[in-house]
């Protein structure tokens, strides 16, 4: 398909609620507060792959960061190890992190896999606002 993975076919696959920007893919924090972060990607080869040749060990870290800065203590992430036998395949995080008022918080794929990989439809990026 000829979408990009920031801007999916239907809003409503990754808009929920004010605050998200399906432009830059990021999310900005209307107050100040605790917000719980969940993403859940399904990604996928885009090129078929060759007789014999797997995922070769490759990971994919998924990282949800604020202001862009994915430093230790302002993102949540998850690294997943590709399995060779698959072409499609599901990765989620889920955390909480502070975001002061104005501040976003967007999703990032680290993809060391070597072939180009594309977001599915049905991937869903959210943000609850826990307490202040």
């Amino acid at each position: 398909s000829s979408h990009s993975p920031s801007q999916p076919e239907r809003e409503g696959m990754f808009h929920r609620g004010p605050g998200l920007n399906l432009t830059s893919g990021q999310y900005t924090a209307p107050i100040a507060g605790y917000y719980t972060f969940s993403t859940t990607l399904h990604i996928a080869r885009r090129e078929p792959r060759r007789k014999g040749q797997g995922w070769r060990q490759s990971r994919l870290r998924v990282l949800i960061c604020v202001q862009s800065r994915c430093q230790h203590n302002s993102h949540l992430e998850t690294v997943s190890r590709l399995e060779s036998s698959s072409d499609l395949f599901t990765i989620s995080v889920t955390g909480t992190l502070y975001l002061q008022a104005g501040q976003y918080a967007s999703v990032f794929v680290d993809n060391t896999a070597g072939s180009p990989l594309t977001v599915r439809s049905g991937s869903d990026f959210s943000a609850v606002l826990l307490g202040v």
